[in-house]
């Protein structure tokens, strides 16, 4: 993992489970973290790029629902309710340690459109130009493919893409890839490498248990392989403790790297 020394642009993404607890409310000791040890990246010169989740789950927190809706409808207006409260949180935090962020709530149509991709790459290259750490979400409430079929892996993924990064790291509620399902087969094993991503690595993936996130470790296979393809390595990693990003970027071994060629 020594090639993430010489990352000069990374797009972190961060997952529900990771932001929020079960109730829904805001995990702030885990979102304080986080926006600290992004921050001083980004004072170390390093551009950074914020995917998030979080935003139905905190809505349903925020308007005091028992669970979360069962119908899109419902999900969307969580959402934007959600959204907000995220931002003002993040403009907050990241605040303190004096950084400014910009939000872009995208679409699958955003990037699929020719025009629309480049007016979102102009914009994205613009905040690095000024300084700021853009924060990016899918637009829940006009969009419901990210709501019905997964989460913002792949967006995370395609968001590397689109603003040529260096590497992907997505942080989660599990240490990496593993052989099992760690939760139920107590012989699973971490596999800290993976060069290919082969239909027997996809096998192995599990949809998620987690009552807050909506991907699972397949998304997370499937948002790596669209990032390596495009030549970006791809780092799955536990979120629990955001310090951990100082390990990985120091070379150390952390969750599972998925090859790309990028930095070679």
């Amino acid at each position: 993992m020594s090639n993430f020394k010489l990352a000069k642009r990374i797009v972190f993404k961060v997952g529900t489970s990771t932001l929020t607890y079960e109730t829904g409310k805001t995990n702030i000791r885990r979102m304080t973290q986080l926006t600290a040890v992004l921050s001083d990246l980004h004072n170390s010169g390093l551009e950074v790029v914020l995917v998030t989740s979080g935003a139905i789950d905190i809505g349903v927190g925020k308007l005091g629902l028992t669970a979360r809706p069962k119908d899109t409808p419902g999900r969307q207006a969580a959402a934007t309710v959600g959204q907000c409260e995220l931002m003002f949180m993040y403009d907050k935090f990241f605040g303190e340690y004096g950084q400014i962020v910009g939000q872009l709530l995208i679409t699958r149509s955003d990037i699929e459109t020719d025009e629309r991709r480049n007016n979102l790459i102009n914009t994205f290259e613009k905040l690095f130009e000024y300084g700021a750490i853009p924060i990016v979400n899918e637009n829940d409430s006009v969009a419901v493919e990210e709501i019905v079929y997964g989460d913002n892996d792949s967006l995370s993924a395609n968001v590397a893409k689109l603003v040529d990064a260096d590497a992907l790291v997505i942080l989660t509620d599990i240490d990496g890839f593993f052989s099992g399902n760690p939760q139920t087969d107590e012989d699973a094993q971490l596999i800290p490498y993976v060069d290919a991503i082969t239909d027997e690595i996809l096998a192995l993936a599990e949809p998620s248990s987690s009552k807050q996130g909506t991907g699972g470790m397949i998304t997370k296979l499937c948002a790596a392989k669209l990032a390596n393809e495009a030549g970006i390595d791809t780092v799955v990693m536990n979120g629990s403790d955001p310090t951990d990003i100082y390990k990985l970027l120091d070379g150390r071994q952390t969750g599972t790297l998925f090859k790309g060629c990028a930095l070679e």
